[in-house]
């Protein structure tokens, strides 16, 4: 268990440095849900605000990169240009007592996409962006034994805006592809188990598994389930300052419904992700984590980052 608030609040506030979203089904890899693990046992409340900025600008078929500008237009397939996606994320987190625990995560999307459909020789634009859905997920770690350990459960909620349109091209007032949108419009159970431990003086490691399952469909789609596994180490014997490194890993299923691009979805992706808190007075922290993938394999062709960065702040009411 954490034996001291200072570390306790370091680690909890890095852990937040993955976002909790729904990401675009074009290749977002950032996996994690660190923040829910409740790895502080002391009852109270925190509240976090975090940018997460994931460009994908790297065209892939399968393993491989491709070079989409060498690719001869009008194709018979989408060939897309770049996606960036850019997320405000506000957090509101409760533990209640040292068993029980909740937080609350609403984010705001800002999504500029460029890409050339079928047929197409010149790309169409939209910016699709608003409030995206938002997750509650709540926490049990009453398993007792060293360390904490304990099992998350969770939903996604439909409020995020799932209808947005191209703005520019042929494909104007078309609707965005779905993996492009704010939200999903769907309801989706979030479970998951974690254990948090120390591997030795000045040490402490996390280990994380999670599942998301749509549970139901909407407007003739329905996103693929997705599991994440995530490790992480974290050095707690310098003052004011916890680096960390954390390795993670994302499953994906393809779309499914007429209104999914069930061709270029889905896929398997491992990244590795150092980062970084830095305590500012007792209750404030900064944190910061860039992640690199490692290994990138899609359905179809999807956009993928070559890098995603979080950065964020973190305050225990």
């Amino acid at each position: 268990m954490i034996k001291s608030p200072a570390a306790g609040l370091a680690l909890l506030c890095l852990a937040a440095a993955a976002p909790a979203l729904a990401c675009s089904s074009c290749g977002c890899n950032l996996t994690s849900e660190w923040l829910s693990q409740g790895l502080v046992v002391q009852p109270g409340t925190s509240f976090d605000l975090r940018y997460d900025d994931v460009p994908q600008t790297q065209l892939r078929a399968g393993r491989s990169v491709l070079d989409g500008k060498t690719i001869a237009l009008p194709a018979d397939r989408e060939i897309e240009r770049y996606t960036y996606n850019h997320y405000v994320t506000a957090i509101l987190d409760r533990q209640f007592d040292p068993v029980w625990g909740v937080d609350v995560q609403v984010p705001f999307v800002y999504r500029p996409h460029l890409t050339v459909s079928p047929g197409d020789t010149e790309p169409s634009a939209s910016r699709t962006g608003g409030l995206g859905d938002i997750r509650v997920t709540g926490r049990w770690q009453g398993f007792g034994g060293p360390g904490i350990t304990g099992i998350q459960f969770g939903l996604k909620l439909p409020t995020g805006n799932f209808r947005e349109e191209f703005i520019a091209g042929s494909s104007t007032g078309e609707a965005t592809d779905r993996g492009l949108q704010p939200g999903t419009g769907t309801i989706d159970a979030t479970i998951g188990a974690y254990h948090f431990g120390q591997l030795a003086r000045g040490f402490d490691f996390v280990l994380q598994a999670q599942a998301t399952l749509p549970l139901d469909n909407r407007d003739l789609y329905r996103p693929g389930i997705a599991g994440t596994a995530s490790a992480g180490l974290h050095f707690t014997g310098w003052r004011g300052i916890t680096p960390q490194v954390q390795v993670n890993a994302r499953l994906a299923e393809r779309d499914h419904g007429v209104n999914s691009d069930r061709e270029n979805s889905g896929g398997e992706f491992v990244s590795i992700a150092p980062g970084a808190t830095v305590a500012v007075g007792r209750r404030a922290a900064l944190y910061t984590i860039v992640q690199v993938p490692v290994y990138q394999r899609v359905g179809g062709y999807q956009l993928t980052p070559r890098y995603t960065l979080s950065v964020g702040a973190h305050y225990r009411l």
